[in-house]
């Protein structure tokens, strides 16, 4: 990319004239008044009577040449070529989208591209061009699913092929509308407040003000940074503005892009506390104090993630320990709960901007500040803490009653699930209860157009994209109360989520540790526990903490929190850091078979010392023959194996443990750590007896 000169007003009656080429979403289609809010309109506003902006979109066109209408056979194209400006923003490629187009010419679109530039080149060698990725078309249009979500990350690839070959600046009209579909009302054109977003994206684009130096979200005193990996410091600036940054005895300069976007790297740093952090550009300078360098999981989820250390059972044995400056806290918390009322217009208005959190930093763990955190995270990062002697950074961001999808970026729901993102609040893959929450906090009249923490997307959008990729050490995650109605359904989400966030952060092996819905009154919970196991043995480097043993048989929200923290950290410990000797779970089947005698014997990884946690015999297996008619069976611990036997089913073919909603089993290992609920076939081969009498 050739080095951009930045327009500016001159002194005296030299205007700078602005062409703004495109299509309907340039003429402003979609705006309340065409005149005045449309984004050539709004950036004349922006930019100021030193410029002259100029309208020259039309309905309906096309980059491509031979489209079914071609932008340079309109008369917006003459009248845009006469204006001779200084400057030019293209918006085009949206209706190259349209069946008739791109599957035919897509070869063409690049050299129709650099036809355009050229032809504003000839009436101005000195035109400074920009381009512009084109808005996004949202899922609700007709056509989404047969080809144009994928036409359009295509002519997405295709412009910035172009910006590269004709050595223009590209601009970013695409991202600052992708996480606001509410702006998109018809699917393909920004109403007024849509408008305004691409007009300070050209703003910026133009003159290069980005408001100066800024960092993401995580950036205050007693940070943590992530150890042993490269640390990269990024913020935005004020476009070609010399960042220095200064840390740990390094220093390291750089230029903002066109974009405001800069980054710097350190190399890895070991386990430090005390350390300074530096950044100056455009002559502001922020700075840093009591930055460490340690371990940072992100806690995330639901209420029983959110659940504060005041609230559960042991809290004073907890806080009696508290007081650790090294174990620090940044504690997400939501302006708006989703308590069952109407929220104010302030609080509508709010969610639908994506200003959901609370403001925070980072602060260190003592009685005050742990309370209020996280009871699940809190023991975890305190178990961390007591067993690595490194700082620990803790940052949850959870929400009461939140969806699986709705912490799953838009991109892939777009591509891998797009009918959950159908009328969202009418939707069957969205739990009822959620929808009806949602209708409640909205008020129901106004469902249909504003926006809600619960909504597919929305939760990435307000609350993990501001992390901006901090570097983190992995997730921990408590979460399914609000998808457990439709366990096949949270098995494809889940995996998205995973793979969505590992993406966010460009770790494909981002550890993630979650908890299993513990035990409660309602009929689907046994599937969805066992289909959370099976999710957990096929996922890489992600693991599950049984919780079904701390259950409270009427209560979401059991209190007994330091056991899961703990579960949790028992099996961060020992795949992420190396404890091979520390048991990171409670008994899991391995398999089930039939014994010479009819019994059925059930093997078990992780089954050193298996006994039962109250000292009563082992409770609450069953075995079929057929799917569906399960009867109670007796068992007998025998070795590091459990045996069956039912008068009631003479070829068992199935056995199940753990199968009631609020479940009395338990079956624990020498750690004292239960077994998962569970549904397994029974293979067919006849072992020997093992002896056992019951």
């Amino acid at each position: 990319m050739a080095s951009v000169t930045f327009a500016a007003a001159a002194a005296g009656p030299f205007t700078v004239r602005v062409a703004c080429i495109g299509d309907s979403i340039t003429y402003g289609v979609g705006t309340d008044d065409r005149e005045t809010e449309s984004y050539p309109s709004r950036l004349q506003q922006l930019l100021g009577d030193g410029y002259e902006v100029g309208n020259f979109g039309k309905s309906g066109a096309t980059l491509l040449r031979n489209g079914h209408r071609p932008y340079t056979g309109q008369p917006e194209y003459t009248q845009a070529l006469s204006f001779v400006p200084d400057i030019a923003v293209i918006h085009l490629g949206v209706n190259d989208t349209d069946p008739r187009d791109w599957p035919n010419f897509r070869d063409e679109f690049v050299q129709d591209y650099l036809f355009l530039i050229n032809s504003l080149r000839s009436v101005n060698e000195d035109v400074r061009i920009l381009i512009a990725e084109i808005t996004p078309i949202t899922s609700d249009h007709r056509r989404f699913c047969s080809g144009t979500e994928l036409w359009q990350r295509e002519i997405r690839s295709a412009i910035r092929t172009v910006a590269e070959v004709a050595d223009v600046q590209l601009v970013d009209f695409f991202t600052p509308l992708f996480r606001h579909p509410d702006l998109i009302p018809d699917a393909v054109h920004p109403d007024s407040m849509g408008a305004m977003l691409l007009a300070r994206a050209a703003y910026s684009a133009i003159t290069g003000d980005f408001g100066g130096l800024s960092m993401p979200l995580l950036y205050s005193d007693g940070m943590v940074l992530q150890r042993d990996c490269p640390i990269s410091i990024s913020g935005v600036a004020d476009t070609g503005s010399e960042v220095t940054v200064k840390f740990a005895g390094e220093k390291r300069k750089t230029m903002a892009g066109t974009d405001g976007k800069w980054k710097v790297c350190f190399r890895p740093l070991p386990a430090a506390t005390g350390l300074t952090l530096e950044i100056s550009a455009g002559g502001e300078s922020l700075v840093y104090d009591n930055v460490a360098i340690g371990d940072v999981w992100l806690c995330s989820g639901q209420s029983n993630m959110e659940f504060p250390v005041r609230d559960m059972i042991g809290k004073n044995d907890v806080l009696a320990s508290a007081d650790d400056r090294n174990l620090r806290l940044f504690d997400m918390k939501a302006k708006w709960r989703t308590d069952n009322i109407a929220w104010p217009a302030e609080a509508v208005d709010a969610v639908q901007k994506l200003d959901y959190y609370v403001d925070t930093e980072w602060i260190p763990s003592n009685r005050v500040t742990a309370e209020k955190f996280s009871a699940v995270g809190y023991c975890f990062g305190h178990m961390l803490r007591d067993s690595l002697d490194v700082p620990v950074g803790l940052i949850c961001n959870a929400i009461g009653g939140s969806t699986t999808e709705s912490w799953i970026d838009r991109q892939t729901l777009q591509q891998d699930f797009p009918l959950i993102l159908k009328d969202w609040l009418d939707n069957d893959f969205v739990q009822a209860w959620a929808r009806g929450r949602a209708a409640k906090n909205l008020d129901s009249k106004n469902t249909g157009k504003y926006r809600h923490p619960y909504e597919p997307c929305y939760l990435f959008e307000a609350g993990i994209m501001p992390l901006e990729g901090y570097p983190i050490k992995g997730v921990i995650w408590y979460q399914g109360e609000s998808n457990a109605h439709n366990f096949e359904v949270h098995e494809k989400l889940f995996g998205l989520l995973i793979d969505s966030w590992r993406s966010y952060w460009n770790n494909p092996d981002l550890p993630f540790y979650f908890v299993q819905l513990s035990s409660i009154g309602r009929p689907s919970w046994p599937w969805f526990r066992d289909s959370q196991r099976r999710l957990a043995e096929k996922l890489t480097h992600a693991g599950m903490a049984v919780s079904s043993d701390l259950g409270d048989s009427l209560d979401v929200h059991p209190r007994n929190k330091r056991p899961v923290g703990e579960r949790l950290a028992r099996l961060a410990l020992h795949y992420e850091y190396g404890y091979p000797d520390l048991v990171p779970s409670g008994p899991a089947v391995r398999a089930a078979e039939i014994l010479d005698d009819g019994k059925v014997m059930v093997h078990f990884n992780w089954n050193e010392g298996l006994t039962t946690s109250d000292g009563a015999p082992v409770r609450t297996f069953e075995v079929a023959e057929y799917p569906g008619l399960f009867y109670p069976a007796d068992a007998v611990i025998c070795g590091d194996s459990v045996v069956l036997s039912c008068k009631d089913v003479s070829h068992p073919r199935y056995v199940r443990y753990g199968w009631q909603p609020y479940t009395r089993a338990n079956l624990v290992n020498s750690s004292g750590l239960p077994a998962s609920t569970f549904l397994v076939d029974i293979t067919d081969t006849a072992a020997p007896c093992c002896g056992c009498v019951l």
